[in-house]
């Protein structure tokens, strides 16, 4: 706590400085599990995102940003605080807390005279309470982005968290995607789930929810132009997780991880450009605070990625690092899943730190989401399981929801789906080796307490969907 007062004293201090400039206002427009490259500016053949286009024909494309965790509660933890969610407790896991004692970038921004707020899908799912808060780490709440702007004083910046929720699996429409005019043969279905009609038709719907995401943030950046704040707000627009499919939310594969983000600052950012750059989702937090005029916390994992936005070349953005513990509460004991990861341009290698576990969740109902809970319900989920021992289907089974090795290994020019683990092979020892080394050396520099050895302690923290639920 001691820490907490002191960084909010040192951003109101700073702000002093800050305000002999007008600062910019910040938008993070964020995405419910919508996965790269499924928008029009990455090439999709078939999803249409004009309002996302536009924002990065504006601004900045990025082609490499990535999630810290495939899973919503503790990736929104890590954008809050800055921070590798290993460090933060509780905040780890999905349905848990976020303690008190971790600053957030909204209070500090706040502290320093910005007016803060959110809609829709701020810090969650979990029990803020629980961790000390009064209120949402993503700060006060509103009905919409509209009223918030009414609230705002006029000369003061602002800095709002916008959660859409459409591409999330419980807005997405069966039929949908058909009935939006989007066409069944022109999908590219990954090759870790068959290619059939239904699976065909999931996609779609999907796709008709990124589009309506896509119009939210249309009608936001009207809102900004009618108001008269475009030219000196900065629109950020992305995704916390990828897609809600098999192998996508709650794995640490592209398609779990790898998310879109495009970015706008009249005056600041070229427009039309392109960075293949790594960036991690836990570089919000300084990020925001750098635009604020302030600066990140020492604790702070992450990196400030203005440099990137201005036109500038920062080392060591070559690299990823990726985690989880306990997604849903899928495994008798209330266990979770808990993976290590490193990902280059070149190579992606997960350890496994409890391969005897399903890494999909328990084949019988445990206590939340079903058989596999770790990978939510869906007609692609559906499908797969009832023709698992088809031989045609056996392959799709196994990739998605059976046991798991303690390493794996994918070669990405060569196997871009990550699909064929080559950890075993004996001309990828070398490459192996080296990428153990630098993901050990990850873990011990941010604190990770598994690098000393196995813990249970992440398995012990409450999973307040079980309470919440019964309200």
């Amino acid at each position: 706590m001691r820490k907490l007062v002191a960084g909010l004293v040192a951003v109101t201090l700073q702000a002093a400085t800050a305000d002999s400039q007008q600062r910019p206002n910040i938008l993070l427009v964020l995405g419910d599990n919508w996965a790269w490259p499924h928008a029009s500016a990455y090439g999709d053949p078939v999803v249409k995102t004009p309002n996302f286009d536009r924002v990065a024909r504006e601004g900045v494309l990025f082609t490499h940003a990535f999630c810290p965790v495939p899973s919503c509660t503790p990736t929104r933890n890590a954008m809050l605080t800055g921070q590798a969610t290993h460090r933060l407790e509780a905040g780890a896991s999905l349905w848990g807390h976020l303690p008190k004692k971790f600053a957030v970038f909204p209070d500090l921004i706040e502290a320093s005279g910005y007016t803060v707020g959110f809609c829709g899908k701020g810090w969650s799912p979990g029990d803020y309470k629980a961790g000390g808060r009064e209120r949402n780490p993503a700060g006060p709440q509103f009905k919409d982005f509209a009223q918030f702007l009414k609230s705002v004083p006029p000369g003061r910046p602002f800095c709002f968290w916008l959660g859409n929720t459409d591409t999330a699996r419980h807005k997405i429409k069966t039929g949908a995607g058909v009935a939006a005019g989007l066409k069944p043969g022109a999908v590219r279905v990954p090759p870790y789930l068959p290619d059939t009609p239904e699976v065909r038709s999931d996609i779609l719907d999907y796709y008709e929810a990124v589009q309506r995401y896509d119009a939210v943030l249309g009608e936001t950046l009207r809102q900004i132009e009618d108001a008269g704040r475009d030219s000196n707000t900065v629109i950020i627009a992305a995704s916390d997780n990828g897609w809600q499919f098999p192998r996508g939310l709650a794995n640490c594969y592209d398609s779990g991880c790898h998310v879109p983000l495009a970015i706008r600052w009249p005056g600041v950012v070229k427009p039309g450009r392109r960075v293949d750059d790594f960036l991690d989702l836990t570089d919000i937090a300084p990020t925001f605070l750098e635009i604020a005029g302030l600066k990140p916390l020492p604790e702070m994992t992450g990196r400030s990625f203005v440099g990137l936005l201005r036109g500038e070349t920062q080392p060591g953005r070559d690299v990823m690092f990726m985690e989880r513990e306990r997604h849903a509460n899928v495994r008798a004991g209330d266990l979770g899943y808990p993976m290590r990861v490193i990902r280059t341009k070149q190579f992606l290698y997960i350890r496994n730190l409890h391969p005897e576990r399903w890494a999909a969740g328990d084949p019988e109902f445990y206590w939340s989401v079903g058989p596999y809970g770790d990978v939510d319900g869906s007609p692609t989920k559906e499908f797969i399981l009832a023709r698992k021992d088809e031989p045609a289907m056996k392959k799709f089974y196994q990739l998605n929801f059976a046991k798991r090795p303690a390493e794996e290994l994918y070669d990405l020019a060569k196997d871009p789906h990550q699909i064929i683990n080559v950890a075993g092979r004996a001309e990828y020892a070398d490459t192996k080796k080296q990428l153990r080394a630098r993901l050990d050396a990850w873990m011990k520099s941010t604190g990770d307490p598994r690098a000393a050895g196995d813990t249970g302690v992440f398995d012990k923290y409450p999973y307040y969907a079980k309470k919440l639920m019964r309200k």
